[in-house]
Parts: C-alpha cells; structure tokens; sequence
C-alpha cells in the first residue's frame, strides 16, 4: 500500500500576517495540500484564506479531530493517504498535536508506517518559555490546570514544591475567561518568593510578558491588574 505523507501545520496564534509568523516553505506546503485534518473546519478554511488559498477554499476536502470525536476516528484517517496523497493536520492555533487533539492522528501514521513532517511555526509555549528568563535547561509543561477550585490549589501547590525541589520551570495554560481567577489562585497559593510570568498575545501587537515574585503579583492586582480573556501562558519557578 501506498501512503502519502503527514505534514504538521502551525497556524497563526491570533490575527496575525503570514509573513510575520510562518517561513515561506510552511505557507507553500500548505497550499500545495487539498486534504486536511482540522481541530474545526470554520477557523481551518481562515486560516488558509489568509495564506493565499481565498476563492479556492471549497475545493478543499477537511476532516475534524477534536475533542468531540469518537474512539478510533484518527486511525479511520489513515485511508486519507492511501495512493500517495498527502494531508496536512492543523490546530486551532500553533502547533498541532501540542496540547492538541490531533496527537492521535500522528501516532496513528506511524503506526501505519506513514511519513510524518513538523513543519515550523510559532508555539506559544516555547515563547513564553523563552521570555520568562526562567531555566530553560528543564522544564514541563503541565497543560490546563484542573477547573474545581480545591483541586486546582492543590496542584499549583504540587507543582511549585517539584519546582522547588528539582529546579524545573512548570509551564501551564488556561482558559481565557479563566486566567484572572487562575492568577488571584496563584497568588494565595504559592509562596512569596516563588516567580511567576505571564505571557499574553504572543507574537501579536497587544503582546505582554510580566515577570514578578509572587508578592508583586499580589501588589499588582491589589492595584487593579488583570489579565484579561486573553491567550496567556503561565510559567512558574521556586527558587527555594
């Protein structure tokens, strides 16, 4: 049997210029493509009109993955690739299958022997990493951070203890309208000397990345701070 290859996608991580985020090599590869694998096809069909594809979006063919779809949807997408065709897999936004549903979609083409490509885009993770000034040598990322309140304190507590006792920078995201009362947790949370920063609407216009301790944290939304319903990422150190 022959199969094509699986090529990865970085999409944008807002409203951004192609130019400004994606090599050329990325944006020709997705262009040459006519079969996508997509977290949602509304966001998939922008994100390639903004590349250059507007006026041929509906010669397409799209297939979602998320987290809505059923046990063994991935692998029932190995026959996209049968005679050679090439598919392209692509997040909401950033890099697929980071944090991603369609990890699935690539652990099935390897087990079915096919190709698999990365090509290069912006991950907001390793922006934020990069921006911290914390140890990059080690570090995890913890993805979201559990939704009850308890349960959530419970785990940022966990996590600045490995933190403190490994030297290893803990990196985790929320939801938008969540990270306001993700921050205010932290703050009650961790120790005053532990450092938090926060980095919000990287690579676009409105960008911030703010690094504090923990007690400038506090004095920050004693005085009105907040973060805001904006993609963030939280990186996290105990210099204990």
């Amino acid at each position: 049997m022959e199969y094509g290859k699986l090529f990865l996608i970085p999409t944008f991580l807002g409203d951004n210029r192609p130019e400004d985020v994606l090599p050329a090599r990325t944006v020709d590869v997705a262009r040459s493509l006519d079969c996508f694998v997509v977290e949602e096809v509304r966001t998939a069909r922008r994100f390639l009109s903004a590349i250059g594809l507007k006026g041929n979006i509906e010669a397409l063919e799209f297939h979602e993955l998320n987290e809505h779809s059923p046990r063994g949807t991935a692998e029932g997408y190995v026959g996209l690739f049968k005679g050679g065709r090439n598919v392209g897999l692509m997040s909401e936004a950033g890099l697929p299958a980071v944090a991603d549903p369609g990890s699935s979609l690539v652990a099935a083409a390897h087990s079915a022997g096919i190709e698999v490509l990365p090509l290069v885009g912006p991950s907001s993770l390793m922006l934020a990493m990069m921006a911290s000034g914390m140890d990059g040598q080690s570090f995890a990322f913890c993805g979201y951070l559990p939704v009850k309140a308890e349960e959530r304190k419970a785990r940022l507590k966990a996590l600045e203890r490995l933190s403190a006792a490994t030297g290893q920078t803990q990196i985790f995201i929320e939801t938008p309208y969540r990270n306001d009362s993700l921050l205010a947790d932290i703050v009650r949370c961790c120790h005053p000397s532990t450092v938090l920063a926060v980095a919000s609407d990287l690579t676009l216009a409105t960008q911030t990345v703010l690094r504090s301790d923990i007690a400038g944290w506090g004095k920050k939304l004693s005085g009105g701070f907040r973060v805001g319903k904006r993609p963030s990422v939280f990186v996290l150190s105990s210099f204990k």
